[in-house]
């Protein structure tokens, strides 16, 4: 770890706290009656080790997909990520998108950010090749789902930062939408999955 990843590492817990305090939404929960009117489970995703993920092998599961940096102050939900993942690994999906969307605080390449995933934070969850998450012309496919009401059938918001949070119910449903400063072990995280 650099020392800025130290420092940020160490600052992380006041993020967090400074975001509960924020009274925008840090969550915003979809009608469970309405339908995508493209189902994610078209899509696929390329991983950082280059296999090919395709999502209709995840039907069945929770599915929880996060934008994710290496020099965010954000950075250590990977710990919590990877908690997560350990603890709820038969029923729900963790994708890291690594991005250099926000403040260029992922410049790495695949191979540097899945050593420093491992290595820092012991990540075995799968991440996906290094993408833009915003929206743009080459928008990664999947956040283009994840950010587009006419395909996920009520949702327009973009990752307004690094670690944004997205879940997608066992029917390919996306339920939920967490804002970076709401932790993955939070109980409106856990809360989502478990229900």
């Amino acid at each position: 770890m650099t020392i800025r990843q130290r420092i940020l590492q160490f600052f992380y817990p006041i993020l967090v706290r400074l975001g509960k305090l924020n009274k925008s939404k840090q969550m915003v929960k979809g009608d469970k009656s309405t339908n995508a009117t493209q189902s994610i489970y078209n899509l696929e995703t390329v991983l950082n080790n280059q296999q090919l993920l395709k999502f209709e092998a995840l039907k069945g599961k929770k599915v929880l997909l996060v934008n994710t940096a290496s020099n965010c102050g954000y950075t250590p939900q990977y710990a919590e990520l990877q908690k997560l993942h350990q603890q709820y690994k038969n029923k729900l999906m963790i994708i890291g998108f690594p991005a250099n969307d926000f403040k260029e605080q992922e410049k790495g390449s695949d191979d540097e950010i899945a050593r420093f995933c491992q290595v820092n934070y012991g990540v075995d969850f799968p991440i996906a090749k290094k993408s833009t998450v915003v929206a743009s012309a080459d928008q990664n496919p999947v956040f283009k789902w994840l950010t587009h009401k006419d395909l996920n059938g009520w949702n327009d918001q973009q990752p307004v930062w690094n670690f944004s949070k997205y879940l997608i119910n066992e029917k390919g449903q996306l339920t939920h939408v967490f804002k970076p400063s709401v932790s993955p072990l939070s109980k409106e995280v856990i809360e989502a999955i478990e229900n």
